[in-house]
């Protein structure tokens, strides 16, 4: 090994090397290309900086001047391509490595300014990394490494065609590595396709699958899904956790509830700025937070801090993502816990995801609210203050406290302190508990409380009782109802626990900071809320039923006007319309008479008559269309016919005789079969069109017949080039007032 290389991993604590990373630094690998699949967690960022080591640095200990990039690293989100760059960033440190990234969200312009002053390796997104190559900033030259790291991932996420770009791009004597967790089968062809004869290095085992990784899975209530969480953070109390979510929206939600539960918390979604996302992991490195709630954006190669406890809230999309997201923990010899919420209807879900990660959870119930609170007093026990020496300010104060309380006072008053730091725990129901009814008649009796938060400070019932219970030391049953007002909120305590909590507010005790209660004289006076309307009121006698309208004999209805016109006229004398009634005796409104033509109830109308003299489509009589029989003008079936006659003569489309179109024998004027034609003819010859010297006479039809006398002059301008404008054929007569029709080539 290289010896900068090697003391700076001595320097950051490395005794000994992970598989992974004794497999790809072995110097038989030092100038092949590797398809490499690993665990998460298993070293790999580390491992293919030792693998590429030996090409950058061929035979020297450290690098020369930063020209044109000699290794080119491409990861897919931009938290991991800036994990990269800092991993690499002490690997190579001592060898004088100067590094540069190229990741979306960040300023294009510091990124082009750091290429044009020179790197040694560059770490970006394809997405970044591709633009500054096509705009001439990035030149790929000089490569001698390029790196995928989480491939697979990039493929998924539909980077293929920029790899292929870039891979393009690259000179072909280059060294190609790929890293993933997995090996499918379009990484493999991606593989074959861009590397040459690329050693498969894998040290991912089925037996020891994320060995450091304790599995737990737990049913819950559907409602108390986030109450669970609530309490698997506090009973590990874990330095580092994280809770994934599938949806921006549920990230928004658990990190409001959990925030309001005193929880130090940040997220990670696509919704974010590159500069969010950057402040939430470095929120979580300096210990300003130990929550983080995010979705799968973070779920790749993500490397918090001490992160022990790893929550599904909502259980991934598949095999693959819950390892993903569980290889967030138990990194690098460290151990940690997955731990997977499941309702009563997605159990089955959660058995086949295990099933098909070929991973084994057990399958636990979620800590209880006394569970949590006996792991409190045994974390007191153990806090390193009790080994600490004590000052000598501090010695004054205790015996001033042991001089005014007594040991047993002065310990519980410890407890509390300590137990109001923490957010309280929740009592959970059995998961397939169906909620209960009280009735509030069985409470008793009970003084109300008024609390100085209300809607407009956020205040909302599960936030306010476990601060109540907390404060007064009391127990659930206790509280009645919990009424939200818009600056104030009310709260029902039962008489026996009011001395409780009046000697805690009598030691002018708050809530929490800045939120007084005081116990109220009479019961409040409640409002529903803004949304609320005053109620309906009751029903009167006179109101009329919502239900069938009923004829009103006594309702004046408009006066029959005597000049109502002649078709009032006609409906009332036909005699087939019974009246309108004057006296109804159900008084139910007549319905308006319906008539059939069976029963003659049209009367004497002007249209549609069943009998008598009509003027549309009469059934007997004389008609003007469509008649079946008699003289008709036109579709006879005999007689004489303007149009499509079967025999006789015919203007048009004649079966026999002279037809001036589409003859089907005889001398036709368009498409013959044989003969002269005028246009596009089989054999050589003069076209018919225009008339030119040695060409057939036209013949005794109106236009382009091969033979016969003319029998008339086209109609059209002299000495036009075509004839075939619009013609009448001589000793024809128009039909039915019409001219032939015309017809245009």
């Amino acid at each position: 090994m290289i010896k900068t290389i090697a003391d700076a991993l001595s320097e950051r604590g490395y005794e000994t090397l992970t598989d992974v990373q004794n497999a790809v630094s072995e110097p038989e690998l030092n100038n092949s290309d590797l398809l490499v699949s690993a665990q998460t967690g298993s070293g790999k960022t580390v491992g293919f900086g030792l693998a590429i080591a030996p090409t950058l640095l061929e035979d020297e200990e450290r690098f020369g001047r930063a020209a044109e990039p000699l290794a080119l690293v491409i990861a897919p989100t931009r938290e991991l391509a800036m994990q990269v760059k800092s991993e690499l960033g002490w690997l190579f440190a001592k060898a004088g490595a100067r590094m540069a990234s190229c990741v979306g969200g960040m300023d294009a312009r510091d990124e082009r300014r750091a290429l044009e002053r020179g790197a040694h390796i560059v770490v970006g997104t394809p997405g970044r990394l591709r633009d500054h190559i096509t705009k001439g900033a990035l030149v790929l030259d000089s490569i001698r490494a390029v790196v995928l790291d989480e491939a697979d991932e990039m493929l998924d996420m539909g980077f293929r065609e920029d790899l292929e770009f870039m891979l393009g791009e690259a000179p072909d004597e280059r060294r190609t590595l790929m890293f993933s967790a997995t090996v499918p089968a379009q990484i493999a062809k991606m593989a074959k396709q861009f590397q040459n004869d690329a050693v498969r290095v894998s040290t991912v085992s089925a037996g020891n699958q994320h060995a450091d990784i304790s599995y737990q899975a737990m049913t819950v209530h559907h409602n108390e899904v986030e109450n669970a969480i609530i309490n698997l953070l506090r009973f590990h109390d874990a330095n580092t956790s994280i809770v994934f979510a599938n949806t921006r929206a549920s990230v928004a939600r658990l990190m409001s509830r959990f925030s309001n539960r005193g929880f130090r918390v940040v997220s990670l979604s696509g919704e974010l700025s590159q500069s969010e996302r950057t402040h939430a992991l470095q929120a979580m490195r300096d210990g300003r937070a130990n929550v983080c709630v995010a979705t799968d954006v973070a779920a790749r190669g993500i490397d918090l801090p001490n992160l022990d406890l790893v929550i599904h809230a909502e259980l991934p999309q598949g095999s693959e993502a819950l390892l993903h997201r569980s290889g967030r923990t138990g990194r690098a010899g460290r151990k940690g816990i997955s731990a997977l919420i499941a309702t009563p209807k997605t159990v089955k879900k959660a058995q086949r995801l295990l099933s098909w990660a070929k991973l084994k959870a057990d399958w636990v119930s979620p800590p209880s609210a006394e569970a949590i609170r006996q792991k409190d007093q045994e974390r007191l026990l153990e806090d390193p203050v009790w080994q600490a020496e004590l000052t000598a300010e501090q010695t004054t104060f205790a015996e001033t406290l042991l001089a005014q309380h007594s040991a047993e006072k002065i310990a519980a008053a410890y407890l509390t302190l300590y137990q109001s730091r923490q957010s309280a725990p929740e009592d959970l129901s059995e998961p397939d508990a169906k909620p209960e009814r009280k009735n509030h008649d069985d409470f008793g009796s009970s003084t109300w409380f008024s609390v100085s938060v209300g809607r407009d400070k956020q205040a909302e019932p599960r936030w306010l009782l476990p601060m109540i219970l907390r404060a007064g030391n009391l127990d659930k049953n206790a509280i009645g109802a919990i009424r939200v007002q818009q600056s104030e909120s009310f709260i029902e305590i039962a008489d026996k626990s009011v001395d409780r909590m009046m000697t805690f507010l009598d030691q002018g005790g708050e809530l929490e900071e800045g939120i007084a209660m005081v116990k109220l004289d009479s019961a409040p006076n409640i409002s529903s809320g803004p949304r609320s309307s005053s109620p309906r009121p009751p029903r009167r006698d006179d109101d009329k039923p919502r239900g069938k309208r009923v004829w009103d004999d006594n309702k004046p209805s408009r006066p029959r006007r005597e000049d109502d016109g002649h078709k009032a006229k006609k409906w009332q004398d036909s005699g087939k319309v019974k009246p309108r009634p004057e006296d109804s005796s159900d008084g139910e409104r007549p319905k308006k008479p319906r008539h059939s033509k069976s029963e003659g109830g049209y009367g004497d109308k002007p249209f549609r008559k069943p009998d008598g003299d009509k003027p549309f489509r009469k059934r007997d009589g004389e008609k003007p269309f469509r008649k079946n029989d008699g003289d008709k003008p036109f579709r006879k079936s005999d007689g004489d016919k303007p149009f499509r006659k079967s025999d006789g003569d015919k203007p048009f489309r004649k079966s026999d005789g002279d037809k001036p179109f589409r003859k089907s024998d005889g001398d036709k004027p368009f498409r013959k079969s044989g003969g002269d034609k005028p246009y596009r003819k089989k054999e050589g010859g003069p076209s018919d069109r225009p008339k030119r010297d040695g060409d057939k006479p036209r013949g005794d039809k109106p236009f382009r017949k091969s033979d016969g006398p003319a029998a008339g002059k086209p109609k059209g301008k002299p000495g036009a080039a075509s004839a075939s404008k619009s013609f009448r054929k001589p000793g024809k007569k128009s039909f039915g007032g019409n001219d032939v029709p015309r017809r245009r080539k």
